[in-house]
């Protein structure tokens, strides 16, 4: 895929043109997605009191949210190829509002099992954001504007589990019983979804030139068929190793992420005897990192890269991604509330760092098959948060015994790097990209005007 005029600065404030409009309405949509995606996370309490779930149907419903987006990550990956992700991201926020709004009339566990299930499809918009920045900017900041893009996306992760319960106090206080309010409670990111879809559709464009339909209308773009088709492109995707070592390293940063996002508050709540509200309060804090820490492992990415080229990206993944291992078994060791949440900070810093630097290296992995190679990355992490959840879900294992081994599985993951490597060839074209892309004016990638 051969895309011209990309953007080789990310300038914050600036809506006029549509690389910015679609670096902010991606990362906004994508933020929005995970109140539909883990709304229900923070009231699980009540939830569980409501359905009479045990703790392992409430395993098997953690994941159920995450093992659908696996199926649904490999086929948007490659639908953005085809139809670009405007049309793509539309699509997905409006028919995804549909099963939020309606997990409500849940009144059992299969009910309630099945509409996690389906609401776990709008956790592929995590593929089209990453898609539709790297189609717009160019290598010399495609890797802080990957992070950003989806750190901010991710952020969702932090202000669902401190906003959920707000809205579900606020409606007790209107006099709505629990058993009510909970459902209710769902309705509003529904709604949030429905209205974003329409937007994305109004206000964004598929590339700096214009939607992808009129691009090959005007011989810009390849046609989807041939050697460009959905199966071709995935066919090449899926045979290339190094996509499937950066499957791997995903699953063990962001699967992670979705794991802790599923069980912080009832895991904080549980073990610390903290109140709902008090509990989802610190676990938004593990999400709320993602403002400046996804986007710090993709600043890093282009710092190693300007430095040491594709090889310094991946070496800067490495020491993410076991940085995260590590803290992640001493966070399973905390026994006092506060230790515990200075860890689960560090923690979170490296996990989502390990997140910004993964998608620094997705873009140069095969260009002519972003859309798949992103797809299949992005379904490892939700592949990771599917096999961690299996940890959580047996009453053999203790919520501490459960976080160790996973942090383990984290280190073991970080070797997979040593299986992504480029040929001197490409190391040599990307390096020029980056040196015509950064230019001589030394100015900041990342600025406010």
């Amino acid at each position: 895929m051969q895309i011209r005029h990309k953007a080789n600065r990310i300038r914050l404030l600036t809506f006029k043109t549509p690389q910015m409009r679609a670096f902010h309405f991606s990362w906004l949509a994508f933020h929005l997605c995970f109140f539909g995606w883990f709304g229900i996370a923070p009231l699980m309490a009540v939830v569980r009191d409501d359905l009479g779930l045990t703790r392992t149907q409430i395993g098997n419903t953690i994941i159920a949210s995450v093992a659908i987006t696996v199926i649904v990550r490999l086929a948007i990956g490659v639908l953005c190829d085809r139809i670009g992700p405007r049309l793509a991201y539309t699509w997905l926020l409006c028919l995804g509002s549909l099963p939020v709004m309606s997990i409500g009339l849940a009144d059992s566990f299969e009910s309630f099992f099945l509409a996690r299930l389906a609401i776990g499809a709008i956790g592929a918009s995590f593929v089209i954001t990453q898609y539709h920045t790297s189609i717009m900017f160019a290598p010399n900041v495609v890797g802080t504007a990957n992070a950003t893009s989806a750190g901010w996306g991710n952020l969702g992760g932090g202000t669902t589990q401190i906003l959920m319960p707000l809205i579900f106090s606020g409606l007790l206080m209107l006099g709505v019983s629990e058993t009510l309010g909970w459902r209710l409670a769902m309705v509003v990111p529904g709604i949030v979804l429905f209205i974003t879809g329409i937007c994305y559709y109004l206000f964004t464009q598929d590339a700096p030139d214009g939607n992808f339909s009129e691009l090959r209308q005007r011989g810009e773009l390849e046609p989807s068929s041939g050697s460009n088709s959905m199966s071709s492109t995935f066919g090449a995707a899926a045979r290339d190793i190094r996509v499937w070592a950066l499957f791997v390293v995903y699953a063990a940063c962001f699967g992670v992420e979705l794991t802790i996002n599923n069980i912080a508050a009832i895991y904080f709540f549980d073990n610390f005897d903290l109140s709902l509200a008090t509990a989802g309060l610190i676990a938004g804090l593990f999400g709320l990192m993602n403002i400046f820490a996804r986007t710090m492992g993709g600043v890093l990415s282009d710092l190693f890269a300007r430095r040491s080229g594709l090889r310094g990206r991946v070496r800067w993944l490495f020491i993410a991604l076991l940085c995260e291992g590590v803290a992640l078994m001493f966070f399973s060791q905390m026994q006092a509330l506060a230790l515990a949440i200075g860890i689960m900070l560090v923690f979170s810093l490296f996990v989502q760092m390990a997140e910004g630097a993964t998608f620094g290296v997705v873009p140069f992995i095969n260009q002519r098959a972003l859309g798949a190679v992103a797809g299949i990355v992005g379904a490892g992490g939700n592949a990771g948060a599917v096999a961690a959840g299996f940890l959580f879900r047996s009453e053999a294992l203790s919520w501490q015994q459960g976080l160790f081994y996973l942090g383990i599985a984290v280190v073991v993951a970080s070797l997979c790097t040593l299986l992504v490597r480029f040929s001197p060839e490409v190391e040599e074209q990307q390096a020029q990209a980056y040196s015509e892309a950064a230019g001589d004016n030394g100015d900041s990638a990342l600025s406010l005007r």
